[in-house]
Formats: structure tokens, sequence, C-alpha cells
């Protein structure tokens, strides 16, 4: 099954923007401004900001819930349920504390490892069987700091940090083609090889 829905976590809001928690809607952001036309807008009836695309000849919903984080499960479910989209059709893209900044990793299914914004899609969805893009931020701990996991998710990467993730960010969108046409091994492979 291809991907027909790739959704970006984040919190709404100008002061959450930079912060290392929006590394989903980063993802969304450049896969919108690298399509032709594509533009996010508001859908009220998803409490989102969503845009319907082509990607690799293949109809694609992007969304960025403009819920806070832990209700995202309110905008991909209802967005799900209305276009029948089921949740091994879904790529949730979100920030990832086990993995550190510059490395991204794809994968289906599994626990939410203490994510609230993947906690509550399994909850809405009622299952975790759906695809992860993890985009890795690093953990406070890797940089021997006693900053807590709230406070270090809502704060920016530092600079070196950010050039990082944005490089992870690049080698994911060059996949995401390879997603929607359901080649996911290839896909995954790609992703997973340093180069």
């Amino acid at each position: 099954m291809p991907i027909r829905l790739i959704v970006g976590l984040g919190n709404p809001g100008p002061e959450y923007e930079q912060t290392r928690h929006n590394a989903g809607f980063w993802l969304v952001d450049n896969v919108t401004n690298t399509l032709p036309g594509c533009r996010m807008q508001r859908e009220a009836r998803f409490n989102a900001l969503a845009a319907k695309t082509n990607i690799a000849n293949h109809e694609v919903w992007l969304l960025e819930p403009q819920t806070f984080m832990n209700r995202s499960g309110q905008s991909v479910g209802a967005l799900g349920r209305f276009y029948k989209i089921a949740p091994d059709e879904i790529l949730v893209v979100h920030d990832e504390l086990d993995l550190p900044p510059g490395v991204s990793k794809i994968k289906k299914s599994g626990s939410s490892g203490g994510h609230n914004g993947l906690k509550d899609i399994t909850a809405a969805l009622g299952t975790p069987d759906y695809w992860r893009m993890r985009i890795g931020i690093g953990h406070p701990r890797d940089v021997h700091s006693q900053q807590g996991v709230a406070d270090y998710v809502l704060h920016r990467p530092r600079k070196e940090e950010q050039v990082l993730i944005d490089e992870a960010i690049s080698k994911c969108l060059s996949v995401i083609p390879l997603l929607c046409e359901g080649k996911f091994d290839i896909a995954t492979m790609q992703l997973h090889t340093n180069k």
C-alpha cells in the first residue's frame, strides 16, 4: 500500500516554530515548498493545515495538525476517516530523542516511545500500525545536560545541530516519492545507508 497521507507533527504558533519538537512540520513544509502549486490551507473540519498534492503520480495528502502535539490524533483520525485512508497508508513524521541529529529512520508500527503525538495518533487510529519517519534531535543526556526532556524539545537546536537536522530532512525528502509508490524496502535502505 503506498503512502496516501503524510503527517508532520509539531506545535502551532510562532513561539514553537523553531523548536526541536517541530521537526515534523519542517519536513512537511519542505515537501510543500518543492511541489509546484502546492499550498497548505487551513481545514477547520480537520483542525489542521492540509494540502492535496501529487507525488510520484500518486494523490497524497499533507497534514500539519493545528492542535497541540498531544492532541495530534484528532486531525489525523478525522482526515483518515473522511478520505478512507488506512493506518498503513499513513506516514507520521516526528522528532526522535533516541536518534542523534543528522540521523533519520523509517519504521512501521511499534510503541510511542513516550512521544505524546504518537500516543494520541495510536489512540485515534485504534492501532499502532502506521509508518513513522523519525528525525533525530538527540537527547539532553547526550550533551551531558541536566535539562529536562520537555524543556529540551521545546527549545531551538544549537546551530551545529540544526545543520545536521536539515541534512537529515533533505535525505528524508529524497525517499518520500518512493514511499508514495509503496517502495518501502528501497526507501528504508536508502535512508538508513549513510552516504
